[in-house]
């Protein structure tokens, strides 16, 4: 076999563990759907798909940075309760205006990353045991400022960020069926951009004479994507419209993408990943990159909080109660190296979808909870086997 087309097979092989995972998701949708009689499919639950586990996609997109460096974050469930809790407090007890109280509980996250950041980066304490003291001390800050006590209702300006939708233009097709065409004019312009981000990023590695992947792979990449985005888009059109929640997810997906695939800082999180130590040898400044990717995680934490508060209308003392797990599998799910170095933002939010896959379809049918994490357990171990056996074969 000619160099170029051992190049040419690999770099199709990397093209098809990326579609591979929307495969899945298809699969696993299109089998709940079956058992559910349909239920799955209605736009009613496509939008409480969103909706309900939009902290997943948010935690998934934070924790992504972490993983890609051979780490975790055990804490986000706890941090999420704990800035809900504040959020509700600033909002119902003191008064606040709403969005000085979610600029102010953002900013915690962000104080809660760097505390963390500081531990784990300068003070060489493994992340391991960092998250896991900080998922303790926030889980018993939440019980105490809580007293242990649900705080709410939460006021409408407060709940729409979490149950609220996009302003709608509707339509009337075949004059009785309501179609928001926000939304489908929003699958449209979300299938050109990935026909055009995909297109992008082929020329760009013909320039650099980096390998890429046979058109007929591109292709069904392209139109596994397009479908997905469309029924989604079509389903929610049929509904309310676009929840604002889903707004906030596709912006963090833009901008999170940008910075891992465009950016020196996302480089830099590859190379951490890939060799720490050769990465410092480098010049890489390892410990700035730790600190900012668990600052991240902080931010991201809180929006979670504020979003699942507004969800939920209220802040529990028991909210973000194993959500750390969720994120994390859905990372590994997506595609992330086990052992850090490898994987894609858009690989977090295809895992974060099966996850909530799982978690809506098993609920639809009627199965325990205690059956629902023996499903997902099974479906990370594999995940995470699949990975490291065809890193095994490869190397």
């Amino acid at each position: 076999m000619s160099e170029k087309s051992a190049a040419r097979k690999k770099a199709g092989s990397i093209n098809a563990k990326q579609y591979g995972m929307l495969i899945a998701l298809i699969v696993i949708y299109l089998i709940f759907t079956l058992l559910s009689g349909g239920k799955n499919a209605s736009p009613m639950n496509i939008n409480n798909l969103f909706m309900q586990n939009s902290y997943v996609v948010i935690l998934a997109v934070g924790m992504l940075l972490c993983v890609l460096t051979g780490n975790v974050d055990l804490s986000v469930g706890s941090v999420v309760a704990f800035t809900g809790a504040i959020c509700a407090i600033f909002v119902l007890d003191l008064r606040m205006s709403i969005p000085l109280a979610f600029l102010l509980v953002l900013l915690s996250g962000v104080l809660i990353g760097m505390w963390q950041g500081v531990f784990i980066a300068y003070l060489r304490v493994p992340p391991f045991v960092v998250t896991l003291a900080n998922m303790l001390i926030f889980r018993g800050l939440t019980l105490v400022v809580l007293n242990g006590q649900t705080k709410g209702p939460l006021p409408a300006g407060y709940v729409t960020i979490g149950a609220g939708y996009l302003p709608e233009i509707n339509t009337y097709f075949l004059g009785r069926t309501k179609v928001e065409m926000l939304s489908v004019l929003s699958g449209i312009a979300g299938s050109l951009l990935a026909i055009f981000m995909e297109v992008r990023s082929q020329r760009k590695k013909s320039s650099y004479g980096f390998a890429v992947p046979p058109l007929w792979q591109t292709a069904a990449k392209l139109a596994i994507i397009i479908v997905i985005i469309n029924f989604f888009t079509v389903k929610l059109a049929l509904y309310n419209g676009l929840p604002v929640v889903l707004a906030i997810m596709l912006l963090l997906i833009v901008i999170y993408t940008f910075l891992t695939d465009n950016t020196v800082p996302g480089r830099q999180i590859y190379a951490v990943g890939g060799n720490a130590n050769a990465a410092r040898l480098s010049g890489i400044k390892t410990q700035r990159v730790m600190f900012w990717i668990y600052t991240s995680m902080g931010l991201m934490s809180a929006l979670a909080g504020i979003v699942l508060s507004a969800r939920n209308a209220s802040a529990t003392p028991k909210a973000g109660d194993g959500f750390e797990l969720d994120a994390i599998a859905a990372c590994y799910i997506g595609g992330a190296a086990a052992l850090g170095g490898s994987g894609t933002i858009m690989g977090a939010v295809v895992g974060a979808l099966i996850m909530g896959v799982l978690n809506n379809g098993m609920s639809l049918i009627g199965w325990s909870v205690d059956v629902q994490k023996v499903v997902k357990g099974l479906v990370l171990l594999g995940a995470v086997t699949v990975d490291l056996l065809s890193k095994k074969r490869n190397a």
